[in-house]
C-alpha cells in the first residue's frame, strides 16, 4: 500500500495514476492469457491427436459468432454443399497380387477313406476348396561372380584378348546395383540408420562397415545427378510447382558450426500428369535459395507464408499462390489453445467464438474442394467460381471486422493476421481449376525427410547431404508415380552408368519407366 503523502492531490493527477495502473494491470492480464493459451496449444500438440480434420458438426452452433458475421451469415447458409453419400467398399480380405508364387501345399484324404461308407464305391473328386496364406522368406544373398573368359593365339601369341566387364554404379566394389538399390531405400524410405543395416548385413554374415555404406551413398548420389539435372529441367518447364523447407543439420559445414541448421528445400510438379519430387540441400534459408531454384520459372508457384519466397512472386512471369492448410492450422491452434468448455453448456468467449468462425468458413471451402475432387479442371474452377467465391466473400466481410475486435497477440489474433496478411496469394487459389487448396502435397513428399531426420538426425558432411537429396528425389519420385522404389533404383544404378547420350538418360524418367505389379522393366 502507498503511503496517502505520496498520493498526488489533485483529482486529474490521481485519474490520471488509476488509469495508468489499469493499463499495466489490463496489459498483464493479457499477457497472462495469451502464456495460458500457448500453453493450452503446447499440452495439445504435445499429447492431442495431430490431425487438423475436423468434422463439420465438431464445431457445434455459436450464438456469438453469428452476430459478429451479421449478414454474412445468411450468405454462409445458403453457400452450404451438399457432399454425395460414399459408396462403401464391400468388406473382406483383399486378394493377394497376382505376381506372387503360388505353391501348392495338398491336403488330401488316406486312401482308404476315398471309399463310400455305405457300398463301398469309391469316391470321385467333384471340386476343390482352397484357402491362401502368406510364406515369409527373409532375405537372402549370393555373390555374383563375374567371370571373363580370356582369349590368345596359339601361333603368333601377340595378345590377349578378355571381354570388358559392364560398367558398373561403383567400380571396383562389391557392391551390386540391387545391394546399392536396398540400403538405398531402407535409409531413405524406411528410415533404417546405416549402423542398423550393418548389424542387419552382419547377421547374415555379410561384414560391411557402416562407413562403407555411407561412401556406397555418397557415390550412387553422385552418380544420379544427370537424372536430377534432367528432372530439373521437366520440372521448371512446367506452369505450377510447389515448393516447402525443413531443418537439415550438416556437422562438417565450412564455416558453419556443426550444432547450425542447414536446409533442404523440396519442389514439386506434375509435367505429363507424372509428379516429379525435387530436394536440394542448401546450408541457408534465405530467399537468394528460392530464386536459385526457380531462375527461369514461369507458371504458378505455391508455398507456405514463408517470407522468404515474398520475392519470387515479383519475378516477371511468376504467381505466387498461397496455402489454405496454412492459415486453417493457425484457427486449429487457437481453438486448442482456447480449451475445452469444462461445464457443459458453459457460454463460449467471444474469442473462441471468431476462431470457430474463422474455421468454419475455411471448412467450407475445402468441401466445396471434396465434392469436386475427381473433376476435371475446367468443372472444378466452374465450382469454385460459382460456390467457393461467394463464401470467400464472406470470408473477407468477417476479416475485415475481426481485425478491429481481436488482441493481435492472441492466438487467435495471430490467426486473423495471418489471414489477413496472405490474402492476396489465397484467393488466387480460385482463379485457376488445377491449382489444390493447400501445399499438403509438397509436404507429404517431406514428411519421409521428417520421419528419416529422427532415426539418423543429421549428415556428417555436405556431400552427404548433397547424395541424400538425390536420392531421396528419385524414390520420392518413383512412389509418388506408384512404381516399387527398390525396383526402380536397381534399374537406375545398373543403367545409368551405361549411358552415353542424354536419350540414355532421359529413358530412366519415371514417365518412360513401363511398371508391373511386381518389378520395373
Amino acid at each position: 500500500m502507498l503511503e496517502s503523502t505520496q498520493l498526488p492531490n489533485d483529482v486529474a493527477s490521481l485519474q490520471a495514476l488509476v488509469r495508468e495502473r489499469d493499463s499495466a494491470l489490463e496489459e498483464r492480464d493479457t499477457e497472462i492469457q495469451q502464456l495460458r493459451e500457448y500453453i493450452r496449444l503446447l499440452r495439445s500438440q504435445r499429447f492431442g491427436a495431430s490431425s487438423e480434420r475436423n468434422h463439420r458438426d465438431q464445431l457445434g452452433l455459436f450464438n456469438e459468432a453469428e452476430q459478429l458475421v451479421d449478414a454474412s451469415a445468411g450468405e454462409l447458409e445458403e453457400a452450404t454443399v451438399a457432399v454425395p453419400a460414399h459408396t462403401r467398399a464391400k468388406g473382406g480380405r483383399r486378394p493377394l497380387p497376382a505376381w506372387m508364387e503360388r505353391v501348392e501345399v495338398l491336403h488330401d484324404l488316406p486312401e482308404e477313406e476315398k471309399v463310400c461308407g455305405s457300398d463301398g464305391t469309391a469316391l470321385v473328386e467333384i471340386g476343390r476348396e482352397t484357402s491362401e496364406q502368406i510364406e515369409f522368406i527373409p532375405a537372402t544373398a549370393r555373390v555374383l561372380v563375374h567371370v571373363r573368359p580370356k582369349y590368345a593365339c596359339p601361333g603368333c601369341k601377340t595378345g590377349v584378348r578378355i571381354a570388358p566387364l559392364p560398367p558398373q554404379p561403383i567400380p571396383k566394389s562389391l557392391a551390386s546395383p540391387s545391394l546399392l538399390a536396398f540400403i538405398a531405400v531402407s535409409k531413405y524410405a524406411d528410415a533404417l540408420p546405416l549402423y542398423r543395416q550393418e548389424g542387419i548385413l552382419e547377421r547374415i554374415g555379410i561384414d560391411i562397415s557402416r562407413a562403407t555404406l555411407a561412401h556406397w551413398m555418397v557415390r550412387v548420389g553422385g552418380l544420379v545427378q544427370p537424372l536430377i539435372n534432367l528432372m530439373r529441367e521437366r520440372l521448371l518447364d512446367h506452369d505450377f510447382v510447389q515448393c516447402d523447407e525443413s531443418r537439415f543439420q550438416v556437422l562438417k559445414e565450412p564455416g558453419k558450426a556443426a550444432q547450425s541448421q542447414s536446409y533442404v528445400w523440396v519442389q514439386r510438379g506434375t509435367p505429363d500428369d507424372h509428379p516429379l519430387v525435387l530436394y536440394e540441400y542448401d546450408p541457408s534459408r534465405s530467399a537468394e535459395v528460392p530464386k536459385r531454384l526457380f531462375e527461369g520459372f514461369q507458371g504458378i508457384l505455391q508455398t507456405d507464408g514463408y517470407e522468404g519466397y515474398g520475392a519470387l512472386g515479383r519475378e516477371p512471369g511468376i504467381v505466387h499462390v498461397g496455402c489454405w492448410a496454412h492459415a486453417r492450422r493457425r484457427f486449429i491452434d487457437a481453438l486448442k489453445g482456447k480449451g475445452k468448455n469444462r461445464k457443459k453448456g458453459a457460454k463460449r468467449t467471444a474469442k473462441r467464438s471468431q476462431a470457430e468462425a474463422g474455421l468454419r468458413f475455411i471448412q467450407k471451402l475445402y468441401e466445396i474442394e471434396r465434392s469436386v475432387k475427381d473433376a476435371k479442371p475446367e468443372e472444378r474452377l466452374r465450382a469454385r467460381q460459382a460456390q467457393s467465391l461467394p463464401v470467400v466473400a464472406s470470408l473477407r466481410r468477417w476479416l475485415d471486422g475481426a481485425l478491429e475486435t481481436v488482441v493481435p497477440r492472441s492466438l487467435t489474433g495471430e490467426a486473423i493476421t495471418y489471414l489477413d496478411g496472405q490474402w492476396p496469394k489465397l484467393v488466387r487459389v480460385f482463379d485457376t481449376g488445377h491449382v489444390p487448396l493447400d501445399t499438403n502435397a509438397v509436404e507429404n513428399a517431406i514428411r519421409p525427410f521428417a520421419l528419416g531426420r529422427k532415426n539418423w538426425m543429421f549428415a556428417d558432411t555436405v556431400r552427404g547431404a548433397e547424395a541424400s537429396a538425390n536420392l531421396y528425389s528419385l524414390i520420392e519420385t518413383a512412389k509418388a508415380n506408384g512404381i516399387e522404389p527398390w525396383a526402380y533404383l536397381q534399374r537406375v544404378f545398373a543403367e545409368l552408368p551405361k549411358a552415353t547420350a542424354i536419350d540414355d538418360v532421359e529413358a530412366l524418367l519415371p514417365l518412360h519407366v513401363k511398371v508391373r505389379n511386381d518389378a520395373v522393366r
